[in-house]
């Protein structure tokens, strides 16, 4: 695996790098926005093994970090995971709004970060099972296309993260039905730990907004999710 670094810090670059290393992963450390933005064009990658991760650090000094990483978004669609110090969920939410895949938050494990640059690379390159080719399913306004992973709302396409998408198509499985968040975050994140709790609640977040549809995706206080769709809606 090949993993594209982007930290102005060389001590902390160099710790994770080694450590990576020892996991069977490439390293190219960039450390600033705009090394990272030329590390990423086709032309420097020619003959080489795509990146199959970027690991963004969001506290950069030539280029505020969001920036970076819509602008990553917009010349490739290899995976980022935002690194953070930022807790508080309008700043996570923002990320994923601008294409960020999955995010981690200072001071983070490395072996919690380890699973997620794996996870998000394997959805990525299509290794983990994917559903049944189904055809569109309609959900009230909501329309969802699980061969083609396209989203769209009174005919008008969201585009969500892989893990948005995954959320939403495990809670369209079974409209109405009760997801537990522990099923969610182990079919979805493909991990057991309490932190992931965090991660899940942001997302849902994040997927409200971008539908526009708030009411959709139901909290269920103590349990966890489920998709709601208007009785007149569900068709038959």
């Amino acid at each position: 695996m090949r993993l594209l670094l982007v930290e102005d810090d060389d001590h902390v670059a160099a710790a994770l790098s080694a450590v990576l290393a020892k996991h069977g992963v490439e390293v190219v450390h960039a450390r600033s926005g705009e090394e990272a933005l030329h590390a990423l064009l086709p032309a420097v990658n020619k003959g080489k093994e795509p990146f199959s991760v970027v690991l963004l650090d969001l506290g950069l000094p030539d280029q505020d970090g969001y920036q970076v990483c819509g602008k990553i978004r917009r010349i490739t669609s290899t995976p980022v995971i935002m690194v953070t110090a930022r807790a508080d969920v309008r700043s996570r939410i923002h990320g994923l709004n601008l294409g960020a895949d999955d995010y981690v938050v200072k001071p983070y494990d490395t072996g919690e970060l380890l699973a997620r640059i794996h996870a998000v690379s394997r959805r990525a390159t299509g290794d983990e099972q994917s559903p049944a080719a189904e055809p569109a399913q309609r959900l009230g306004r909501l329309t969802l296309e699980l061969p083609t992973r396209r989203v769209s709302v009174d005919g008008t396409a969201v585009q969500l993260t892989r893990k948005e998408f995954d959320l939403l198509a495990l809670l369209a499985q079974r409209p109405g039905v009760v997801f537990g968040r522990e099923q969610i975050i182990s079919e979805v994140w493909r991990t057991s730990w309490e932190g992931t709790g965090r991660t899940l609640e942001v997302h849902v977040a994040s997927l409200r907004g971008k539908l526009g549809l708030p009411a959709l995706i139901e909290t269920v206080r103590g349990v966890g999710y489920k998709l709601v769709v208007p009785a007149a809606h569900q068709g038959p």
